[in-house]
């Protein structure tokens, strides 16, 4: 009989061997043949998630109104995981983190790759307040300022490019004017 493994099948079997090492995320990533995302230091990234189920949604500001579509962070696990290990959003995506109930709030950036503006928003779609730019990797709280029921993570400086400002107002099915 002859021993005969196909190099994908080598991959495979090796990222199961690291899977049970407790390295599952980085062992499937490379049997994908997938880049794993670094931190700035080189170390992997990986503890982050697929692509959520996104959904349209809209801010209003005093430039005009502009159209999202973002991935729904709803869900205990969704919600700790977050954009971690993302190497990149685009300008008309972002992730809309619901919270259920109104509910004063406070995130950091531990893992996050990237620089991220965050809005705040209150049950009624108003803008409570915005952290901008939080710098990647920083566990510093950031807190709401206020009792939010969605926070929305966009790519760093898209708040500003839009004129986004605390009292703007955004149009999602969680929020109720």
């Amino acid at each position: 009989m002859q021993d005969f493994i196909t190099a994908g099948r080598r991959r495979l079997l090796l990222g199961l061997a690291l899977s049970s090492l407790g390295m599952g995320a980085l062992a499937l990533a490379g049997a994908a043949g997938a880049a794993v995302p670094t931190h700035a230091d080189g170390r992997p990234c990986a503890a982050g998630q697929k692509t959520l189920r996104t959904e349209p949604l809209q801010i209003a500001t005093a430039r005009g109104r502009y159209r999202f579509n973002v991935e729904m962070a709803d869900n205990d696990t969704t919600r700790e995981i977050g954009l971690m290990c993302r190497t990149g959003l685009p300008d008309a995506g972002g992730m809309l983190f619901d919270f259920k109930t109104p509910q004063e709030v406070s995130f950091w950036m531990r893992n996050t790759l990237i620089p991220l503006d965050m809005l705040f928003i209150a049950r009624d779609g108003r803008v409570v307040s915005i952290a901008r730019n939080a710098a990647p990797e920083d566990e510093t709280p950031i807190p709401s300022g206020g009792a939010v029921v969605g926070v929305l993570e966009l790519r760093g400086g898209r708040a500003a490019e839009i004129g986004a400002a605390p009292g703007d107002r955004v149009a999602q099915r969680i929020f109720r004017p």
